[in-house]
């Protein structure tokens, strides 16, 4: 199957310039990023992608063997690397995907300039015995899975809000909300388990590429402790905590993400 539309590859911005890949978390697709693109299309190569399964890619892809672990996601992140064949690039993984690009670079370095962990965490679920928090206790977790696989539609609309944030514009949860609710239920219950149970703590000490960890100044679904943790378990990282707020920053401070991208994918070519 053609790499590019089977994820709906799109690259954009100068042909010259570093690049920068932008992959998106659960429920979203390539056009969360839509605020932030123009501005970095003026120093970068940006490339866009939907994950199978997700916005418009080739759904005829998703199989719950392939998909049912992040490995699949990973295979498909590199696979677009080395069919794009533009040298080291500054993977942008939000949410979930930020994990994607964390066991991508520890597998094939040498296709990584960096890594932008945008609002990641590691493992979802509170571990009291290592005094690790990830913000969500084990009955809180299997709760969210069974209301989403109860009800997807009312999980989302629901849900949706708490993750973005920013109360007082009630548009961007609106939006999230959307984004959600376009989803194929069926592969969304598969996705969520992938996001919602993973545990890649043990990964992030094999990362070996530049590392920007950049968390939301307050976050409902990745708390500062996560942050924290992240920074403490690379090597080398950089921590930065946006003024942003919720847990889609590229969305609600499209700005302050884009400069922060920047920033490091300058400093890494």
């Amino acid at each position: 199957m053609d790499v590019r539309s089977r994820n709906r590859v799109r690259v954009s911005g100068r042909a010259d310039g570093p690049v920068v890949m932008l992959a998106h978390g659960f429920g979203c697709d390539q056009n969360l990023w839509r605020l932030v693109v123009p501005a970095l299309e003026r120093d970068f190569t940006v490339v866009l992608f939907d994950h199978v399964g997700s916005g418009r890619s080739d759904a005829s892809a998703w199989s719950a063997e392939r998909y049912s672990s992040l490995d699949g996601y990973v295979e498909d992140v590199l696979e677009i690397c080395g069919e794009l064949d533009r040298g080291p690039v500054t993977f942008v993984g939000h949410s979930v995907s930020a994990m994607m690009g964390v066991l991508a670079a520890v597998r094939e370095p040498e296709r990584f300039a960096g890594l932008v962990l945008l609002a990641p965490s590691p493992c979802f679920i509170d571990d009291p015995a290592s005094g690790y928090r990830g913000g969500f206790s084990a009955e809180d977790i299997d709760e969210l899975l069974g209301s989403l696989d109860a009800n997807y539609l009312g999980w989302s609309g629901a849900m949706a809000p708490v993750i973005m944030g920013n109360p007082e514009r009630p548009e961007l949860g609106e939006e999230l909300t959307g984004s959600f609710c376009s989803a194929d239920p069926a592969i969304a219950r598969v996705f969520a388990r992938v996001t919602f149970l993973s545990d890649n703590r043990e990964d992030l000490a094999k990362v070996t590429v530049p590392v920007l960890v950049a968390q939301c100044s307050r976050d409902a679904i990745a708390p500062p402790e996560v942050g924290a943790f992240i920074h403490e378990q690379i090597l080398g990282s950089r921590l930065v905590t946006l003024n942003a707020t919720g847990h889609c920053p590229q969305l609600s401070a499209p700005e302050e993400t884009a400069q922060a991208i920047g920033a490091f994918a300058g400093v890494t070519r």
